[in-house]
This record gives structure tokens, C-alpha cells and sequence, in this order.
């Protein structure tokens, strides 16, 4: 058995998918076969393997979480406490408990076993840009 890792770093431009799936076929290309685990290292960010072919897709589904979870200046949040750090933090640790902060990507021969139109995607869910960073391990 065979262990590698890395880590990839993805500048967000604020809330919205971020795809990054390049960067990662390229890390496992030539591996062989076996599996990648992703995980982002932070807290109000989440991973998604989505449909990459129609940006709408990116599009409606961060407005359908806008709608889901809205910031803390929404009447609808006001039992919400920690509002310290902005009102998009607090919804944004709820978006990433909804969503996953992990993925596990089976890999034969070098190439992910991805879909036709499925790519990796960063979910960032802060207002504001961020430098996100995700952890990946590949075990063949």
C-alpha cells in the first residue's frame, strides 16, 4: 500500500462554487488505481461533486441556499447568537453542517471515476473572498 499527499489552495471570489477539478486530476494522474479523499480545512466552506457542463447549476444552487439558510440581518435568523464575525458566518457554518466537507473519489488507472459532466467543486459560503485550502490523500 501506498500513501501520497497534497494539499490544494483555492482563492474563492465570495460565496458560490469554485470547481478545482483540474488541479486534481492532474495530482492523480499516472497514480494507478485506488482512492482520493478531499477535505476542506475549514469551517464554512463545503465540497461538492456537481454538474459542470451548465453554469446555472452553480448558479441555483447557491441562490437555493441563500434562500435555505439567509444571513443573520433576516428576521428569520434572529435567534441566531454568533453574529460577531458578520452576518454571513453563522449561515455559513450552517451550509457547511448541511453539506459535505469531504469527498472520496475511486481512481482507475490515473483518472478519476468521475461522471461526464461531474466536477470537483469548492463551496464557499462567506461573503467575502477567501484563500481555502483542501487536504487530499490518495491511497493505492
Amino acid at each position: 500500500m501506498s500513501v501520497a499527499s497534497t494539499e490544494f489552495t483555492i482563492a474563492t471570489r465570495g460565496p458560490g462554487l469554485t470547481e478545482f477539478t483540474r488541479e486534481v486530476a492532474a495530482w492523480v494522474a499516472d497514480r494507478g488505481d485506488g482512492l482520493l479523499t478531499l477535505m476542506v480545512r475549514h469551517t464554512s466552506a463545503s465540497l461538492l461533486i456537481q454538474e459542470n457542463a451548465d453554469p446555472e447549476v452553480r448558479t441555483d444552487l447557491q441562490a437555493f441556499f441563500s434562500r435555505l439558510v439567509p444571513p443573520t440581518t433576516d428576521p428569520s435568523m434572529s435567534y441566531l447568537t454568533h453574529t460577531y464575525e458578520g452576518p454571513d458566518d453563522m449561515p455559513g457554518h450552517i451550509k457547511a453542517a448541511l453539506l459535505p466537507v469531504s469527498l472520496s473519489i475511486p481512481v482507475v488507472r490515473g483518472r478519476m471515476a468521475l461522471g461526464t459532466w461531474q466536477g470537483i467543486y469548492l463551496f464557499e459560503h462567506r461573503d467575502a473572498p477567501h484563500t481555502r485550502r483542501v487536504a487530499a490523500s490518495f491511497v493505492s
